[in-house]
């Protein structure tokens, strides 16, 4: 029997502050199919399905690390104190863990199924993507694939699946929102990498930052990546003819900022990451979450007008 206080601790622990790339992430899709008359049903059970598909995946995540901890004890040295914490402490089991996680998938599933019997075949294509991804998302962190298969299922992913199941059709301005917005999506990942550096190492990840050789070097990365996203906000723009949507340069600052933090962090080898390593690890949430926003009222706005 799973022990009551066990799942209530691994349900907290799900890393719902890194919610916010999906539930911006929708509503930025949301708003541009409501205004090509999108179904706001759809789009609601859309967002709870990939709400709970996400929370699964950073759950999933965690047990397949804690496996490794639990067989290398060189790592643990490395390893983040916050990294899985709930279950090293022992408040939690693996049993309680995997209990959540099959949970939250059953919820992913149930709203999958509700939009197929609306909209159709397409969904099922969709969903077993987005499955694939969430099984695969431990394993593809040690290929380098980890930001490939963020970029898909937060990005066209996402963004064309919820668009579909509200307006039952594809759109290249979709795809192009996409980009924009999982730039920063994509970054908050490569951003976590940094800050894992060591533990990744250890535990034999090859994520792209590995493949920088050190977290000095991945910084250039770090520059790429939001260039990107802004780059695409540009086009999205100029081809949607919604320049309100250039609002979301208004991020730019808090993206200087982050540099900074992170390159202050990189600046010295921590092995005891806890308050600082949170804080950088939130900004980059809440930068995305930003991004997001801004992007919205663009939409928002024009919507209105």
């Amino acid at each position: 029997m799973n022990n009551k206080n066990g799942i209530l601790t691994v349900i907290k622990n799900s890393r719902w502050y890194s919610s916010d790339m999906t539930v911006f992430s929708c509503l930025v899709c949301f708003l541009y199919a409501l205004s090509n008359d999108g179904n706001v049903l759809n789009g609601i059970i859309a967002f709870i399905g990939i709400l709970f598909a996400h929370m699964a995946t950073n759950l999933y995540d965690d047990y397949e690390d804690y496996k490794i901890l639990c067989t290398d004890s060189g790592l643990t040295e490395f390893a983040p104190k916050v990294k899985c914490a709930y279950l090293k402490n022992g408040i939690s089991t693996t049993k309680d863990l995997l209990f959540v996680i099959v949970s939250y998938c059953m919820i992913a599933f149930l709203s999958g199924l509700f939009l197929f019997f609306r909209t159709g075949f397409p969904v099922v294509v969709l969903a077993l993507i987005g499955g694939i991804i969430v099984l695969g998302y431990p394993k593809f962190s040690r290929i380098r694939l980890s930001e490939i298969a963020v970029g898909i299922a937060f990005g066209p992913l996402l963004f064309e699946g919820m668009y579909y199941v509200m307006t039952q059709k594809f759109s290249f301005f979709v795809l192009l929102l996409s980009l924009a917005i999982v730039m920063f999506t994509v970054g908050v990942m490569y951003n976590h990498t940094i800050l894992d550096f060591e533990s990744d190492k250890m535990s034999g990840k090859n994520t792209i930052v590995q493949k920088t050789g050190s977290k000095t070097n991945s910084m250039n990365g770090f520059i790429l990546i939001y260039t990107l996203g802004y780059l695409f906000a540009a086009i999205f723009a100029l081809f949607s003819q919604n320049y309100f949507c250039l609002l979301s340069f208004l991020s730019v600052p808090p993206v200087f900022m982050l540099y900074k933090a992170l390159k202050s962090y990189n600046s010295s080898t921590l092995y005891e990451r806890d308050e600082k390593y949170l804080s950088v690890l939130v900004a980059s949430a809440k930068l995305m979450a930003l991004f997001s926003l801004l992007m919205a009222i663009g939409l928002f706005i024009k919507f209105f007008v």
